[in-house]
């Protein structure tokens, strides 16, 4: 049967009220409705831009510092990064003789030449190139690290110290170690990306359950590329270049520059002309008070004195 105009209209007016309660009873909870926008996104700025500085540690081992101490608390739950790539084995082979740690994680991953290590647990191994060692000092472990040139003489990577909060700076030392088969490598528009821990387009790196739920992330990307890539809000985030040049608010920032970004839910990345590799590292910050003296890193003064009374007497391993 064929309806007048009028007649439609009135049907419509008289079964409006019976669609609006069907449409509101299928519309997905807390899903917007179709007249409702999506909330924007939240984009985070540089917050604090510097370039690492050359320091010495170890036994001799010549180095650069992209932050640390003097920049305390602003990396939370991140204390230092060091960065010790270099041409000449004479800077770098006296290394990091055995040393204790208590409280922290070390993070080590080298891009070439590689590091001898060994361990108070017995653990003994050589991080190669790509390889990445993940210790978790916990209540203490003493270590060694011996960096040794490749084929060329050139030797280099990064030392992330991740701080632990103070319900788990005395949990049992952990040790992890990857080799660069074991770290994936994904190819995103414009690049690759090797992911350590954390996930990207869909792929999640082999270092999980850590407590600060970090994401360390290798980007190579190619000239003019660009990349959009989601951070949890709250969270602290810093990018370091180690070659090319990343393009910030129409600044170049080259290598050895580090950038720590503000809060937001996303960070927004385009290459310069030689494109651009760094490391972008993002962790939920921890809050607490940091007390640190040398390789220890406790909450009080009192702890770090116990701590370090612990290795003179011969109790520091458990």
């Amino acid at each position: 049967m064929w309806l007048e105009p009028h007649s439609l209209g009135a049907l419509l007016q008289l079964f409006a009220p019976v669609l609006a309660a069907l449409l509101s009873v299928l519309q997905p909870h807390g899903a917007p409705s179709p007249t409702q926008e999506a909330p924007m996104s939240s984009p985070r700025s540089p917050q604090f831009i510097t370039s690492s500085k050359a320091t010495m540690e170890g036994a001799g081992v010549h180095l650069r510092r992209a932050f640390g101490y003097a920049e305390l608390p602003r990396f939370d739950p991140f204390l230092m990064l060091d960065d010790f790539r270099s041409n000449d084995p004479d800077q770098y082979l006296e290394g990091f003789p055995w040393h204790p740690h208590r409280g922290i994680e070390t993070i080590t991953y080298m891009l070439e030449g590689s590091v001898e290590h060994g361990d108070s647990m017995g653990n003994r191994g050589v991080i190669g190139p790509g390889g990445v060692q993940w210790m978790t000092a916990g209540h203490g472990i003493i270590h060694q690290e011996m960096p040794k040139p490749g084929p060329d003489g050139r030797m280099g990577g990064f030392q992330l110290w991740a701080n632990l909060p103070a319900a788990n700076k005395l949990m049992p030392p952990r040790y992890r170690e990857l080799t660069a088969d074991d770290i994936p490598k994904v190819p995103i528009p414009g690049g690759e990306v090797r992911i350590i821990a954390g996930t990207l387009g869909g792929v999640t790196g082999p270092v999980t359950d850590v407590v600060t739920a970090p994401e360390y992330l290798d980007l190579r990307l190619q000239p003019g590329a660009t990349l959009q890539h989601p951070t949890p809000p709250g969270h602290t985030v810093f990018a370091y270049v180690f070659a090319g040049e990343l393009l910030l608010g129409g600044r170049l920032l080259s290598d050895h520059s580090l950038v720590l970004f503000g809060d937001g839910d996303h960070v927004s990345l385009a290459a310069g002309p030689r494109g651009a590799s760094f490391l972008l590292v993002s962790g939920h910050p921890i809050g607490e008070p940091i007390a640190w003296r040398g390789p220890i890193v406790m909450n009080t003064d009192d702890e770090i004195r116990q701590a370090f009374e612990a290795y003179r007497n011969g109790t520091f391993l458990r």
